[in-house]
């Protein structure tokens, strides 16, 4: 019979968690339909069946936390299903909840993936007089909360415990009264930190700060220019007014994308990353923009951005961003950027670098347009500016060559009529 195994469904991703099961056992299955929705480091995404027939046995618990190439379900005829089970014996200590047992293995011995096949989706306890089976991850949380494993039951595979076990026990413990215990002392234990609440680590963000850990490493270093927008703030607001009739609106976002893309083309150089041992100078140009979603940052990406017009490209961007922070874009859509754009204008953030985006040789962060005094022409007179700030993996990229990107990047974003020619 077929297996539903974790996929992998981003280059990051090590595990996946079983969010939510959307077909039950004995329903029947094309291919195609979606069995269920898999929490990932970047979004959550749908588990599409790829095999026909009916959906025998759900191998894990929503909420369990998966390797990539774990299985997950058995998908078979539906007339075998009660055949592939070995019999039930019941014995004194389980009579009440008779497991399956096979005469071919110990008692006590670690739950195998051919176990696993063969157990039912219901919680089971843990083989008695063995050792504890658990997740990685559950295994980590409940060593951070100082849990006793071998006081929790699991309800994975073969009485596996996951993640959704510990994070349960870890609840209950904090509602109900600690067991009074003899001590040596009579003073009652310090506690750790009230004030202080714990938050375990998304998936998403728990990536996120190894990617920007990885980034870390690599030699920064910032070039600063200030850009006279008044321009490119009039020129948008020109396109937002004759584009109003069709619904779409140009962020200044939209305009830095274009602009970015259009000075990459003159200058190569900088659509590069790092390989290791070599340096990756990239042929397309796909530009990412960071966006904050409720568990992190994730980086939707434009494909060929430089071929793409105002209008398409503010068009695609609004979608992504939708579906970034509704936990809904596929792999394809947040990987393979080369260079990046961090915009926290909005925010009115006047001035910041940012960390690259990792192997990318560089990444652009934007400020808040501002009202600014400057000497213009011997007279003192305000202008429209935003700082742009590019920080560079050195390794790739020198100063001179970063510099020059950049000049021409300021040029274009004060005669914004480059960005649309």
């Amino acid at each position: 019979m077929p297996d539903v195994v974790m996929p992998r469904l981003s280059d990051t991703m090590e595990e996946g968690v079983l969010s939510q099961w959307l077909k039950a056992e004995g329903d029947h299955i094309h291919r195609g339909d979606v069995l269920a929705e898999i929490e990932t480091d970047k979004a959550t995404m749908d588990l599409e069946a790829y095999d026909e027939g009916v959906l025998e046995r759900l191998l894990v618990p929503e909420g369990a936390t998966v390797p990539i190439g774990g299985p997950l379900a058995v998908i078979g005829t539906g007339s075998a299903a009660d055949a592939a089970e070995p019999p039930t014996e019941p014995t004194p200590a389980a009579s009440k909840n008779p497991q399956p047992t096979s005469p071919a293995e110990p008692a006590a011995a670690p739950p195998t993936l051919a176990a696993a096949e063969k157990s039912a989706a219901s919680p089971v306890s843990p083989p008695s007089g063995g050792r504890v089976w658990t997740s990685p991850l559950a295994r980590k949380i409940a060593r951070d909360h100082g849990l006793d494993l071998a006081t929790v039951t699991g309800t994975g595979p073969g009485g596996r415990i996951v993640r959704a076990d510990v994070e349960a026990a870890i609840a209950a413990a904090k509602t109900t009264p600690e067991t009074p215990r003899p001590a040596p002392a009579a003073a009652p234990h310090p506690a750790v930190d009230t004030e202080a609440e714990e938050i375990p680590l998304t998936a998403v963000r728990r990536v996120t700060a190894q990617r920007l850990t990885e980034s870390a490493t690599a030699p920064h270093f910032y070039l600063t220019s200030v850009v006279d927008a008044g321009w490119l703030i009039a020129f948008r607001a020109e396109i937002n007014a004759r584009l109003a009739a069709e619904g779409t609106k140009i962020s200044v976002t939209d305009l830095l994308v274009r602009a970015c893309a259009v000075t990459l083309r003159t200058h190569p150089q900088v659509n590069a990353s790092w390989g290791g041992d070599k340096i990756l100078q990239h042929r397309r140009i796909h530009v990412g923009v960071a966006v904050a979603v409720q568990d992190g940052l994730i980086v939707p990406v434009i494909r060929d951005a430089d071929r793409k017009s105002l209008g398409e490209i503010a068009a695609e961007a609004h979608a992504l961003t939708e579906r970034a922070r509704a936990g809904g874009l596929t792999p394809d859509e947040f990987r393979g950027s080369t260079f990046t754009i961090s915009n926290l204008g909005m925010y009115g953030v006047d001035h910041f670098t940012a960390i690259i985006n990792p192997p990318e040789a560089a990444i652009l962060a934007v400020g808040a347009a501002r009202e600014e005094p400057v000497l213009h022409d011997g007279e003192l007179a305000t202008r429209t500016t935003i700082k742009l700030t590019l920080s560079i993996d050195h390794r790739v990229l020198d100063g001179a060559t970063a510099a020059e990107f950049l000049r021409d990047l300021k040029n274009t974003l004060e005669e914004p009529l480059h960005i649309v020619v």
